[in-house]
């Protein structure tokens, strides 16, 4: 203990400057200092040794484990001054003429002195002439007598130290020893009880005590987590805090500034050098029961670790009473590690091998007294070991458990070492469905991979049994190549007799929502057959959205939605809800549209569904954005960014990114839009979130001066729309800003034309008569007038392309360039093809 540290022991130091008076007033003092190991007592003794005033007769002994074997060892160094001098101390510096006298009639060797202590008459004549010589010391002078580590004395050498301090009376002689606690040595309990007799017992170092010592060592100021850190790990103990703080300084930590990881490392190694190897020299069984405990991990108590130790309760009480002692562990109950710190470090000095071992016990035992399934999996997850029998079970209860309490990344790993136990084919592909329904909330990707592999199941009806947990829109709108198996298993069931409802309905729902095309009168017909349920509500949103996005017919699209959320609860809406509020948005119905997708947000939180959670708030960032409550909008945007790392979802990422730069933009600010120009968005990804990212990033170059760059982003993400039939402009407005870009370029023809085009379905707006000329082919016909959307379909058509090459490539929809071309075939007055190429020279 450090100089500094014994200012903090006044108050002990006190009591034995209290005893050293006695003792020279002739009155008898027996001073016993206990505590565990590393407390301070050797250094309080020592502190208290160097203010004895002079003129005192010091006489000191140090015990060690490996001398106990020598009878009266603590003894002979006790009067060693006296023993075997050529040369014996002065009378003035030791009066007592006749000690060297006593001491060799009791001690004269060491055989004699083995063979003395054995008998009992010699045994008594030993101790009566030690006693002698002890008093014969006193005649002069005060003699104080120091002993470390009395309990681990020889039994001969205690049993002195026994009999001379029940016979102090009226000599000026003060005993002082270091001791184990009375429960630790007898010796202890037994001269605690004379009335002469005081214990002191050092206090564990306080907190601020902690922190004053360790920023004195440091010579700067420490900081409260450093300080906090050091004295979770030392807990009071002068020993530990002294080795942790040399650490620290040698390792160039920084007191103000500290890194913590680092500390916690040094604070374990400590730790595990000093009070653990203390521990396990001196009770290597209650060692044992600490590491049981470290591995039984946090929920354990100490009778459970003592049953893993395989201890019966005589050796478990030795054991507790033992670690309690080291101030490791709270009293309890329940008897837990006073900081995880601890157990980290009982786990660091512990074989690989052995904690295997004690992990694949601990589950067994675990199993045994009913412990919790994730508890118990837990150990088995350390173990390593498969084939056990009891494993199977309990890891597919864990795995559900974790799963019902949202715990996605547990259930995962319990159910991955399930499949590594299984065997069957059944059970491999029950726990392969298990694993994919839990990686949509945690792996999209992975999710997808295990309903392609679970896609390859030869029976329709099977196929689709297993894919229908994978029925998500998360997954359908994330990667449209993921909904391949969806679309392949809904029109193989539908091409069945009596195709299940409940199969039929999610598996439709998938490939529509993908925009798969898909034969959904199956579908729509088992939906009418019965009450929709669930899975019909689902189906309803689906196809609500698909006909807002096809922009053919807004009052259908509206009845879908409304139909859907008819029987969708407000404070249960599901996922399946969100198609129906995407379809008031994009048929202009913003609040109803806010109002569900809100609701859907609510749920998916609360159920703790975060693949859900991120296309929720993409989609009530978007209403937001439409409604003008830009603030919303950004929030919901950014949120979503950060649950679809979570999902480990790119496409997601992406089109949060994007509706955050649009929001931006429209506030006014300059977005950092870097990462969402350089990166590349998977082949697969679906249309409408590569739209939004086309989108994006065409108003980032808009917003850059880059006019024609914008124009083809504008244009490009037409044709992915186009291409999957969405041609609502409510869904992306790719037209008003592809007008801007033109705008910007000085094209102002193109401009009104990329505005003007009709919608498919949408009959154009009829021109009052004096703006149509006459018909073609009548006698008062002028010359022929085309538009300029009509010469640039003319241009394509003449240069060979089909009406769906024209149309991809002016991001039409097929239906548009066939109406085109037939107004194009009656104002030339031919009737197809073959004649346009002339018609056209003639103009």
């Amino acid at each position: 203990m450090s100089a500094a540290s014994l200012l903090h022991r006044e108050r002990e130091l006190a009591e034995l400057g209290r005893a050293l008076e006695e003792a020279r007033a002739g009155r008898p003092a027996v001073v016993l200092i206990q505590g565990p190991r590393g407390i301070g007592k050797t250094a309080l003794l020592d502190a208290a040794l160097s203010r004895i005033p002079g003129g005192s007769v010091l006489l000191r002994a140090r015990c060690h484990d490996n001398e106990r074997d020598f009878p009266y060892g603590v003894v002979r160094q006790l009067f060693d001054p006296f023993m075997n001098k050529p040369n014996p101390p002065e009378p003035a510096e030791f009066p007592a003429q006749s000690t060297d006298g006593y001491l060799a009639e009791a001690l004269p060797g060491d055989e004699r002195a083995g063979a003395g202590a054995g008998a009992g008459d010699g045994r008594q004549q030993v101790l009566n002439n030690l006693f002698h010589a002890a008093r014969s010391l006193t005649t002069r002078t005060p003699v104080v007598m120091a002993i470390d580590d009395l309990h681990l004395a020889d039994d001969a050498s205690r049993q002195w130290f026994s009999y001379l301090a029940r016979r102090l009376d009226g000599l000026p002689v003060a005993l002082l020893a270091t001791t184990a606690d009375e429960a630790a040595d007898p010796l202890s309990a037994e001269l605690g009880a004379l009335g002469h007799a005081r214990t002191v017992t050092p206090d564990p170092l306080c907190d601020s005590c902690v922190a004053e010592l360790v920023a004195e060592e440091f010579g700067a100021p420490l900081d409260p987590e450093l300080a906090a850190v050091c004295h979770n790990l030392s807990r009071g103990n002068p020993l530990v805090l002294e080795e942790l703080t040399a650490r620290l300084i040698s390792a160039r930590t920084s007191p103000g500034s500290p890194e913590l990881d680092l500390v916690l490392r040094i604070g374990a190694a400590t730790l595990a050098d000093t009070t653990l190897s203390w521990l396990r020299r001196s009770h290597p069984q209650a060692m044992d029961v600490l590491t049981c405990l470290a591995v039984l991990g946090p929920g354990a108590d100490l009778s459970t670790a003592a049953l893993l130790a395989g201890l019966g309760d005589l050796l478990a009480d030795e054991a507790r009473g033992a670690l309690r002692r080291t101030n490791l562990i709270e009293p309890g109950p329940p008897e837990t590690f006073r900081h995880e710190l601890v157990r980290t470090a009982v786990l660091a000095r512990t074989d690989p091998r052995v904690l295997v071992g004690l992990h694949e016990r601990a589950g067994a035992l675990l199993v045994r007294l009913g412990a919790p399934a994730a508890r118990t999996a837990e150990h088995l997850m350390s173990s390593g070991t498969t084939g056990l029998d009891w494993a199977l079970p309990v890891l597919r209860t864990a795995a559900r458990e974790a799963a019902a309490d949202g715990h996605w990344d547990d259930a995962a790993r319990y159910l991955q070492r399930a499949l590594a136990e299984a065997g069957d084919h059944e059970l491999v592909q029950a726990l392969t469905v298990q694993l994919g329904a839990v990686e949509l909330h945690r792996d999209l990707a992975g999710s997808a991979r295990y309903a392609a592999a679970l896609a390859e199941a030869g029976d329709p009806v099977e196929r689709a049994r297993l894919l229908v947990p994978f029925a998500n829109p998360v997954l359908a709108l994330t990667s449209a190549g993921a909904a391949v198996p969806f679309a392949e298993a809904a029109a193989a069931l539908a091409a069945g007799e009596d195709p299940r409802r409940e199969l039929l309905l999610p598996l439709t729902a998938q490939a529509v929502l993908a925009g798969r095309h898909i034969d959904v009168r199956r579908a729509v017909a088992a939906l009418g057959t019965a009450e929709p349920g669930q899975a019909g509500y689902d189906f309803l949103g689906a196809l609500a959205a698909m006909a807002a996005a096809g922009g053919h017919s807004t009052r259908r699209a509206v009845r879908l939605a409304v139909r859907c959320v008819r029987g969708a609860s407000p404070a249960e809406a599901g996922i399946g809800v969100l198609g129906a509020a995407m379809a008031f948005a994009w048929t202009g119905r913003l609040d109803e549209a806010a109002v569900w997708a809100g609701r859907v947000v609510r749920s998916v939180q609360r159920w703790n569904h975060p693949a859900e959670l991120a296309l929720a708030l993409l989609a009530r960032s978007d209403i937001a954005y439409r409604q003008g409550h830009l603030d919303a909008a950004l929030s919901d945007a950014e949120r979503a960014g950060r649950l679809a790392g979570q999902v480990r979802s790119g496409e997601l990422a992406a089109a949060a990114q994007a509706l955050r730069i649009r929001a931006e933009l429209r506030r006014g600010l300059i977005p950092d839009g870097a990462v969402l120009t350089t990166s590349a968005l998977p082949a697969d990804t679906h249309p409408l979130v590569r739209a939004l990212v086309l989108e994006a990033r065409g108003l980032l170059a808009l917003a850059g001066g880059d006019h024609q760059e914008a124009l083809r982003l504008f244009l490009e993400c037409g044709h992915q729309l186009a291409v999957r039939g969405i041609a609502n402009p409510a869904c992306v407005p790719w037209r008003t800003h592809a007008a801007q870009a033109y705008q910007a370029l000085g094209e102002h023809a193109a401009a009104r034309t990329i505005t003007a085009d009709p919608l498919p379905g949408v009959p154009a707006r009829p021109r009052p008569a004096q703006e149509r000329g006459p018909v073609i082919g009548t006698r008062d016909a002028g010359p022929v007038r085309l538009t300029p959307s009509e010469r640039r379909v003319t241009e394509l058509v003449l240069q060979g392309l089909s009406n769906l090459e024209v149309a991809e490539r002016l991001c039409l929809s097929k239906r548009t360039v066939d109406t085109h071309l037939g107004r194009i075939y009656r104002k030339l007055a031919i009737k197809g093809r073959p004649e346009l190429a002339a018609a056209v020279k003639a103009l």
